[in-house]
């Protein structure tokens, strides 16, 4: 991608009011590809019609909430686009709200209210995030794991894989582990 203009951002949200100020701040930096949708049916009809680069929800809609529709679109089978960069946008920001979000697939997390400056790093962040999107028996979407810890060299990065000797990552040194 060559620059926000050549973006299509979908904004989900049941407020017309914020639907409106988010188009303002991404038009005002170059985002030109708008689509809105008040409804999480809405929002798929607008998946499935054509491709979209980033769909920032709201949390609190009606009747589907932005974590239910983050999950429909992460594990639907019938999803357009599992893999599209979700940014959640809401004025909760407690430390369960932000895990909850996090667990429920969203690339990021954008703070209500919206500063120009914070819209534009998000919006950034989520279009140039890296990381693999894992699927596990209860999630699926963006490794929840912002960074490896530098000092661990080896194969069992998870709780459950204490003691085990037939898993490991690929980006594992296999000398480590023969």
């Amino acid at each position: 991608m060559a620059s926000l203009n050549d973006i299509h951002l979908l904004i989900v949200d049941d407020n017309a009011q914020m639907r409106k100020l988010v188009r303002a701040l991404a038009r005002a930096g170059g985002i030109v590809h708008l689509s809105e949708a008040e409804t999480a049916a809405q929002a798929i009809e607008i998946l499935r019609a054509a491709p979209v680069d980033l769909v920032m929800v709201d949390w609190k809609m009606r009747p589907v909430d932005g974590l239910s529709f983050t999950r429909m679109i992460r594990w639907n089978g019938n999803s357009p686009n599992p893999f599209v960069p979700i940014l959640m946008l809401t004025a909760h920001t407690e430390a369960s709200r932000v895990a909850a979000a996090r667990d429920a697939g969203v690339t990021g997390f954008l703070k209500k209210p919206i500063s120009t400056r914070l819209f534009f790093d998000r919006v950034g962040s989520a279009l140039t995030d890296s990381r693999q999107f894992i699927r596990a028996e209860d999630f699926f979407g963006p490794d929840r794991r912002r960074a490896q810890a530098s000092w661990y060299v080896g194969p069992f990065r998870r709780a459950e894989d204490k003691g085990r000797a037939d898993t490991f990552d690929l980006d594992d040194d296999l000398r480590q582990i023969a």
